[in-house]
């Protein structure tokens, strides 16, 4: 592994030949004798750390290390001064040096001073890293689906997420609230400040206020220290309250007020504490019933019912079915190294037919679940579980689906794409549902597992011909 470069910039050949004998095992040390020729050598090549002299001819290290930020903010700069210009080393440092050595300095202390920064250095770069990974992978474009109630969602998070709206996401449990919430704040200008997560009906309602709001210490029995809430921990960022119909009342009514006031207040203390968070609930209640049954307050509920974001079940946008699979598959593919990474159409169409009660959570499951038993490159009927291969429909042509979502069908030697190929297969169940049913629209969504109003809405995008149906 090559070594991280450090620049040493002092006009005294002493102290530049110390820091070099110092630091030469552990670095790759170079060495300037001014600072202009300092300046030229950051330009030149790749320097992680420069220790810089503040006295000096000519230029001196203030006006170096402005100089230094311009050419390239990310290199740590560490001042060397003499006792009688302590007060500007301090002042380098309020202009974003690390820390400072004193003349005359020891070996070990210099040599602390230097590991300290390159530590502190790694430890950014892995936050950089790590927050670059969350933006990846919470971010828009994992927001699978092309359904006409996914477009409408995604079209409704991009609005939201630059504003600081309260959100209320809605649907049924294992739809994507989580990623939804993560998705609005990391798409957000708030997207460098903490997400904060809170399962609402994970935690006992003894508890739950503690969590929320803090304590102080014997605030109760157990409260053997200070704690500080979820309100406190996500200021200047995002709170999300996953299941927020579980509250109590006196919860609720407490949330209002930190809502309304932005402020909250510690159990067991009795000082305001200022906060800036925007909040995103979600829940898998029917909240304007809970307020009609005066579970969940009115006040509460017109508070947070913002901006409403609801998320269709699967068994509604079936349509997504064929993406949330390409999706899943090339995921878990790559991260487990299994042997399959294609599916082939009849596993496709039976996945398709499933009801999925679990809705996208449960989809994700069983493809990580098939891949990890995986023996073969192609996952076929047979491989998924008993549930779902009882929901297969008519054997589809000879083809295969790719994690990169591409279809060959084998017939023709056509080449479709995902979307193309899973629509003439929706087209064909549809039709073959609808004459078994004798066009009965609700008799065939039943069959079909989904409702009457998206059968209708496939009949027409698909553009489906046949009899008129008999229903009124």
């Amino acid at each position: 592994m090559p070594k991280q470069r450090i620049l040493i910039i002092d006009d005294e050949m002493g102290s530049l030949e110390a820091f070099r004998q110092i630091l030469k095992d552990d670095y790759e040390v170079l060495c300037a004798a001014s600072a202009k020729e300092g300046l030229k050598i950051i330009s030149e090549d790749n320097i992680q750390l420069v220790l810089l002299d503040i006295i000096m001819p000519e230029m001196d290290g203030m006006a170096a290390l402005h100089r230094i930020r311009e050419i390239d903010d990310t290199i740590t700069v560490i001042m060397i001064t003499a006792t009688k210009s302590l007060k500007t080393a301090v002042e380098a440092m309020k202009l974003g040096a690390f820390d400072y050595i004193s003349k005359p300095f020891e070996l070990n202390e210099a040599n602390l001073v230097v590991h300290k920064a390159m530590q502190s250095r790694a430890l950014l770069q892995e936050l950089e890293y790590l927050r670059g990974e969350f933006k990846q992978r919470y971010g828009l474009s994992n927001m699978v689906g092309k359904s006409k109630a996914m477009q409408k969602a995604l079209s409704l998070m991009e609005k939201v997420a630059a504003t600081k709206s309260t959100v209320l996401i809605t649907g049924e449990s294992g739809t994507g609230k989580e990623l939804m919430a993560r998705a609005i704040h990391f798409t957000s200008s708030r997207k460098d400040k903490p997400f904060v997560v809170v399962q609402c009906a994970a935690i006992p309602e003894t508890l739950l206020e503690s969590e929320l709001f803090g304590h102080e210490k014997g605030a109760f029995t157990d409260a053997t220290s200070r704690k500080l809430g979820k309100f406190e921990l996500a200021n200047g960022g995002s709170l999300f309250l996953d299941e927020i119909g579980e509250m109590s009342s006196g919860i609720q009514a407490k949330i209002l007020r930190a809502l309304e006031q932005q402020e909250t207040t510690h159990v067991g203390g009795n000082k305001p504490i200022n906060v800036d968070v925007r909040l995103i609930v979600a829940t898998n209640r029917d909240l304007k019933k809970a307020v009609k049954e005066g579970t969940f307050r009115k006040d509460l509920y017109y508070r947070i019912n913002v901006v409403p974001i609801p998320l269709a079940p699967l068994r509604e946008r079936k349509e997504d079915i064929p993406l949330l699979v390409s999706y899943f598959l090339d995921k878990y593919s790559k991260e487990m190294q299994s042997k399959a990474k294609a599916i082939a159409p009849e596993a496709l169409v039976a996945l398709s037919a499933y009801s999925w009660p679990g809705n996208v959570r449960e989809l994700e499951n069983i493809i990580e679940r098939v891949l990890t038993l995986a023996n073969r490159e192609t996952i076929l009927v047979e491989d998924l579980p008993m549930d779902i291969r009882g929901s297969k429909a008519e054997p589809a042509p000879t083809a295969s689906v790719g994690a990169e979502g591409g279809i060959l069908n084998a017939l023709g030697g056509e080449t479709l794409s995902l979307s193309q190929a899973v629509e003439r297969v929706e087209k064909d169940m549809i039709t073959k549902a609808l004459d078994k049913a004798n066009w009965v629209l609700t008799k065939a969504a039943q069959d079909l597992g989904i409702t009457r109003r998206v059968l209708k809405y496939k009949i027409d995008t698909l553009g489906i011909k046949g009899k008129e149906s008999t229903e009124l």
